[in-house]
Protein backbone atom coordinates (compact mmCIF):
# COMPACT_ATOMS: atom_id res chain seq x y z
CA UNK A 1 0.00 0.00 0.00
CA UNK A 2 1.59 3.26 -1.08
CA UNK A 3 2.16 6.14 1.32
CA UNK A 4 -0.23 9.11 1.00
CA UNK A 5 1.03 11.86 -1.26
CA UNK A 6 2.11 15.06 0.45
CA UNK A 7 3.02 18.49 -0.74
CA UNK A 8 5.21 21.32 0.47
CA UNK A 9 2.91 24.03 1.89
CA UNK A 10 5.09 26.58 0.12
CA UNK A 11 3.83 29.67 1.98
CA UNK A 12 6.22 31.28 4.40
CA UNK A 13 7.87 27.91 4.92
CA UNK A 14 10.87 28.15 7.19
CA UNK A 15 13.06 25.92 9.32
CA UNK A 16 12.85 26.73 13.01
CA UNK A 17 16.00 27.16 15.07
CA UNK A 18 15.84 26.55 18.83
CA UNK A 19 15.78 29.88 20.63
CA UNK A 20 16.44 30.52 24.33
CA UNK A 21 13.44 31.64 26.41
CA UNK A 22 13.13 35.32 27.31
CA UNK A 23 11.42 36.21 30.56
CA UNK A 24 9.45 39.45 30.86
CA UNK A 25 7.62 40.37 34.05
CA UNK A 26 4.03 41.64 34.07
CA UNK A 27 4.94 45.31 34.63
CA UNK A 28 7.37 45.23 31.70
CA UNK A 29 4.73 43.63 29.48
CA UNK A 30 2.28 46.44 30.22
CA UNK A 31 4.94 49.07 29.44
CA UNK A 32 5.72 47.42 26.13
CA UNK A 33 2.05 47.12 25.17
CA UNK A 34 0.77 50.55 26.22
CA UNK A 35 -1.17 51.75 23.15
CA UNK A 36 -0.03 55.35 23.44
CA UNK A 37 3.66 54.96 24.24
CA UNK A 38 4.27 51.22 23.98
CA UNK A 39 7.20 49.84 22.04
CA UNK A 40 5.39 47.01 20.28
CA UNK A 41 1.84 48.32 19.97
CA UNK A 42 0.82 51.36 17.96
CA UNK A 43 -2.51 53.09 17.37
CA UNK A 44 -1.33 54.44 14.00
CA UNK A 45 -0.25 50.97 12.90
CA UNK A 46 -3.62 49.56 13.89
CA UNK A 47 -5.56 52.15 11.90
CA UNK A 48 -3.38 51.67 8.81
CA UNK A 49 -3.73 47.89 8.91
CA UNK A 50 -7.51 48.08 9.31
CA UNK A 51 -7.75 50.43 6.32
CA UNK A 52 -5.69 48.05 4.16
CA UNK A 53 -7.64 45.03 5.36
CA UNK A 54 -10.96 46.75 4.66
CA UNK A 55 -9.93 47.81 1.15
CA UNK A 56 -8.64 44.32 0.27
CA UNK A 57 -11.86 42.74 1.52
CA UNK A 58 -14.09 45.20 -0.37
CA UNK A 59 -12.16 44.55 -3.59
CA UNK A 60 -12.25 40.74 -3.42
CA UNK A 61 -15.68 40.32 -1.83
CA UNK A 62 -17.76 40.80 -5.00
CA UNK A 63 -15.36 38.59 -6.97
CA UNK A 64 -15.87 35.75 -4.50
CA UNK A 65 -19.64 36.29 -4.47
CA UNK A 66 -19.79 35.83 -8.24
CA UNK A 67 -17.46 32.82 -8.10
CA UNK A 68 -19.62 31.12 -5.45
CA UNK A 69 -22.86 31.92 -7.27
CA UNK A 70 -21.53 30.50 -10.57
CA UNK A 71 -19.81 27.53 -8.86
CA UNK A 72 -16.47 28.50 -10.37
CA UNK A 73 -13.20 26.85 -9.38
CA UNK A 74 -12.08 30.31 -8.32
CA UNK A 75 -14.45 30.10 -5.34
CA UNK A 76 -12.16 27.49 -3.82
CA UNK A 77 -8.85 29.13 -4.67
CA UNK A 78 -9.52 32.81 -4.00
CA UNK A 79 -9.93 32.46 -0.18
CA UNK A 80 -6.41 31.03 0.14
CA UNK A 81 -5.00 33.96 -1.84
CA UNK A 82 -7.04 36.38 0.30
CA UNK A 83 -5.83 34.86 3.58
CA UNK A 84 -2.21 35.00 2.43
CA UNK A 85 -2.51 38.72 1.70
CA UNK A 86 -4.25 39.31 5.03
CA UNK A 87 -1.38 37.65 6.89
CA UNK A 88 1.08 40.01 5.23
CA UNK A 89 -1.03 43.12 5.82
CA UNK A 90 -1.57 42.30 9.50
CA UNK A 91 2.08 41.57 10.23
CA UNK A 92 2.09 37.79 10.61
CA UNK A 93 5.20 35.69 10.03
CA UNK A 94 4.12 32.15 9.21
CA UNK A 95 6.29 29.10 9.91
CA UNK A 96 5.04 25.82 8.44
CA UNK A 97 6.42 22.45 9.51
CA UNK A 98 5.53 19.01 8.20
CA UNK A 99 3.82 18.16 4.94
CA UNK A 100 0.21 18.67 3.97
CA UNK A 101 -1.58 15.76 2.32
CA UNK A 102 -2.08 16.35 -1.40
CA UNK A 103 -4.66 13.60 -1.96
CA UNK A 104 -8.26 14.81 -1.66
CA UNK A 105 -10.48 14.93 0.22
CA UNK A 106 -8.87 15.27 3.65
CA UNK A 107 -10.35 16.09 7.05
CA UNK A 108 -7.86 18.40 8.78
CA UNK A 109 -8.32 18.23 12.57
CA UNK A 110 -6.91 21.22 14.46
CA UNK A 111 -6.69 22.90 17.86
CA UNK A 112 -8.38 26.27 18.22
CA UNK A 113 -6.89 29.43 19.72
CA UNK A 114 -8.62 32.36 18.01
CA UNK A 115 -10.67 33.58 15.06
CA UNK A 116 -7.21 34.33 13.64
CA UNK A 117 -6.85 30.57 13.07
CA UNK A 118 -9.20 30.94 10.09
CA UNK A 119 -6.81 33.31 8.34
CA UNK A 120 -3.71 31.30 9.24
CA UNK A 121 -5.04 27.86 8.28
CA UNK A 122 -6.91 29.28 5.29
CA UNK A 123 -3.60 30.52 3.88
CA UNK A 124 -2.04 27.04 3.77
CA UNK A 125 -5.06 24.75 3.22
CA UNK A 126 -7.39 24.89 0.25
CA UNK A 127 -10.64 23.85 1.87
CA UNK A 128 -13.70 24.83 3.88
CA UNK A 129 -14.20 25.01 7.62
CA UNK A 130 -16.74 23.15 9.72
CA UNK A 131 -18.06 25.73 12.20
CA UNK A 132 -20.81 26.09 14.77
CA UNK A 133 -24.01 27.62 13.41
CA UNK A 134 -23.64 30.81 15.49
CA UNK A 135 -20.67 31.90 13.37
CA UNK A 136 -23.00 32.47 10.42
CA UNK A 137 -24.58 35.37 12.33
CA UNK A 138 -21.37 37.14 13.30
CA UNK A 139 -21.11 40.63 11.75
CA UNK A 140 -18.65 40.62 8.87
CA UNK A 141 -17.00 37.33 9.77
CA UNK A 142 -20.23 35.44 9.17
CA UNK A 143 -20.41 36.67 5.59
CA UNK A 144 -16.76 35.80 4.98
CA UNK A 145 -17.35 32.32 6.40
CA UNK A 146 -20.30 31.77 4.06
CA UNK A 147 -18.23 32.89 1.07
CA UNK A 148 -15.58 30.33 1.98
CA UNK A 149 -18.39 27.76 1.77
CA UNK A 150 -18.19 26.92 5.48
CA UNK A 151 -20.29 23.97 6.66
CA UNK A 152 -22.32 25.26 9.62
CA UNK A 153 -23.39 22.69 12.19
CA UNK A 154 -25.86 22.89 15.05
CA UNK A 155 -25.53 21.01 18.31
CA UNK A 156 -29.13 19.76 18.33
CA UNK A 157 -29.45 15.99 17.86
CA UNK A 158 -32.25 16.55 15.34
CA UNK A 159 -29.80 18.33 13.03
CA UNK A 160 -27.11 15.61 13.01
CA UNK A 161 -28.46 13.76 9.96
CA UNK A 162 -28.75 16.96 7.94
CA UNK A 163 -25.19 17.94 8.80
CA UNK A 164 -23.98 14.49 7.85
CA UNK A 165 -25.61 14.80 4.45
CA UNK A 166 -24.05 18.23 3.87
CA UNK A 167 -20.60 16.94 4.79
CA UNK A 168 -21.05 13.85 2.62
CA UNK A 169 -21.87 16.03 -0.38
CA UNK A 170 -18.73 18.10 0.14
CA UNK A 171 -16.56 15.00 0.42
CA UNK A 172 -18.19 13.52 -2.66
CA UNK A 173 -16.86 16.40 -4.75
CA UNK A 174 -13.47 16.05 -3.00
CA UNK A 175 -13.60 19.21 -0.92
CA UNK A 176 -11.14 19.36 1.96
CA UNK A 177 -12.70 20.13 5.35
CA UNK A 178 -11.09 21.79 8.38
CA UNK A 179 -12.40 20.99 11.88
CA UNK A 180 -11.61 22.51 15.28
CA UNK A 181 -12.06 19.37 17.33
CA UNK A 182 -11.89 20.90 20.82
CA UNK A 183 -15.29 22.45 20.23
CA UNK A 184 -14.11 25.78 21.66
CA UNK A 185 -11.08 28.08 21.66
CA UNK A 186 -8.40 28.13 24.38
CA UNK A 187 -5.60 30.35 25.69
CA UNK A 188 -3.12 28.60 23.40
CA UNK A 189 -0.99 27.09 26.17
CA UNK A 190 -2.75 23.74 26.20
CA UNK A 191 -4.92 21.56 23.99
CA UNK A 192 -8.25 20.35 25.34
CA UNK A 193 -9.49 16.79 24.71
CA UNK A 194 -10.92 16.44 21.22
CA UNK A 195 -14.64 15.70 21.10
CA UNK A 196 -15.18 12.36 19.37
CA UNK A 197 -18.71 13.42 18.37
CA UNK A 198 -17.25 16.16 16.17
CA UNK A 199 -15.28 13.54 14.25
CA UNK A 200 -18.38 11.93 12.75
CA UNK A 201 -17.21 13.13 9.33
CA UNK A 202 -14.30 10.67 9.62
CA UNK A 203 -16.79 7.80 9.34
CA UNK A 204 -17.46 8.70 5.72
CA UNK A 205 -15.75 6.76 2.96
CA UNK A 206 -14.53 8.15 -0.35
CA UNK A 207 -14.58 5.75 -3.30
CA UNK A 208 -14.90 2.87 -0.84
CA UNK A 209 -11.83 3.92 1.14
CA UNK A 210 -11.57 5.47 4.63
CA UNK A 211 -11.40 9.25 4.72
CA UNK A 212 -7.88 10.52 5.43
CA UNK A 213 -7.56 12.55 8.62
CA UNK A 214 -4.56 14.83 9.20
CA UNK A 215 -3.97 16.46 12.59
CA UNK A 216 -2.71 20.07 12.43
CA UNK A 217 -1.39 22.19 15.30
CA UNK A 218 -1.34 25.98 15.43
CA UNK A 219 0.55 28.09 17.96
CA UNK A 220 1.17 31.83 18.26
CA UNK A 221 4.71 31.89 19.57
CA UNK A 222 6.44 35.26 19.28
CA UNK A 223 5.75 38.99 19.19
CA UNK A 224 8.55 41.01 17.59
CA UNK A 225 10.81 38.04 18.20
CA UNK A 226 9.95 37.88 21.90
CA UNK A 227 8.45 34.58 23.12
CA UNK A 228 4.83 34.93 24.17
CA UNK A 229 4.34 34.23 27.86
CA UNK A 230 1.03 33.85 29.67
CA UNK A 231 0.76 37.63 30.09
CA UNK A 232 0.98 38.34 26.35
CA UNK A 233 -0.93 35.32 25.07
CA UNK A 234 -4.45 36.78 25.61
CA UNK A 235 -3.62 39.51 23.08
CA UNK A 236 -3.80 36.78 20.39
CA UNK A 237 -5.88 34.00 21.95
CA UNK A 238 -9.63 34.68 21.92
CA UNK A 239 -11.61 32.64 24.41
CA UNK A 240 -14.05 32.80 27.28
CA UNK A 241 -16.15 35.97 27.35
CA UNK A 242 -13.72 38.19 25.40
CA UNK A 243 -15.43 40.71 23.10
CA UNK A 244 -14.52 40.45 19.42
CA UNK A 245 -14.09 44.11 18.38
CA UNK A 246 -11.73 45.22 21.21
CA UNK A 247 -9.68 42.05 20.79
CA UNK A 248 -9.32 42.59 17.03
CA UNK A 249 -8.19 46.18 17.65
CA UNK A 250 -5.49 44.92 20.02
CA UNK A 251 -4.29 42.43 17.39
CA UNK A 252 -3.95 44.91 14.53
CA UNK A 253 -2.06 47.38 16.76
CA UNK A 254 0.62 44.82 17.67
CA UNK A 255 3.98 44.38 15.93
CA UNK A 256 5.21 41.28 14.08
CA UNK A 257 3.49 38.07 15.17
CA UNK A 258 5.03 34.64 14.61
CA UNK A 259 2.63 31.73 14.21
CA UNK A 260 3.68 28.11 13.78
CA UNK A 261 1.57 25.56 11.90
CA UNK A 262 2.61 21.91 11.92
CA UNK A 263 1.10 19.15 9.77
CA UNK A 264 1.33 15.80 11.56
CA UNK A 265 1.27 12.21 10.33
CA UNK A 266 -2.14 11.38 8.84
CA UNK A 267 -4.42 8.64 10.10
CA UNK A 268 -7.99 7.38 9.59
CA UNK A 269 -10.89 6.02 11.58
CA UNK A 270 -10.09 2.53 10.30
CA UNK A 271 -6.50 2.84 11.49
CA UNK A 272 -7.45 4.23 14.91
CA UNK A 273 -10.25 1.73 15.48
CA UNK A 274 -12.98 4.02 16.81
CA UNK A 275 -13.98 7.69 16.93
CA UNK A 276 -12.88 7.91 20.56
CA UNK A 277 -9.47 6.45 19.72
CA UNK A 278 -9.17 8.72 16.69
CA UNK A 279 -9.88 11.76 18.87
CA UNK A 280 -7.12 10.72 21.28
CA UNK A 281 -4.58 10.06 18.51
CA UNK A 282 -5.26 13.41 16.84
CA UNK A 283 -5.26 15.33 20.11
CA UNK A 284 -1.95 13.82 21.23
CA UNK A 285 -0.22 14.68 17.96
CA UNK A 286 -1.59 18.23 17.98
CA UNK A 287 -0.71 18.75 21.65
CA UNK A 288 2.85 17.65 20.92
CA UNK A 289 3.10 20.18 18.11
CA UNK A 290 1.75 23.02 20.28
CA UNK A 291 4.17 22.13 23.08
CA UNK A 292 7.15 22.09 20.70
CA UNK A 293 6.18 25.41 19.13
CA UNK A 294 5.59 27.18 22.45
CA UNK A 295 8.90 25.97 23.83
CA UNK A 296 10.80 27.03 20.68
CA UNK A 297 11.81 23.50 19.69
Amino acid sequence: MSAPAVEDPGVGHAMRQPQPPVWVDEAEEHRLLDLGDGLIRSRARGVWRLVQYGLLTLILLPVQMVAVALRLRLAERLPRFYHRLCLRLLGFDLVVNGRRLRDRPVLFVCNHVSYLDIMVLGSVITGSFIAKAEVAGWPGFGLLAKLQRTVFVERRRSAVARHGDAIAERLKVRDNLILFAEGTSTDGTRVLPFKSGLLAAAEREVDGRPLKVQPVSIAYTRLNGMPLGRGLRPFLAWYGDMELAPHLWDVVALGRITVVVEFHDPTSLEEAGSRKALAIVCRDRVAGGVSRANSGR
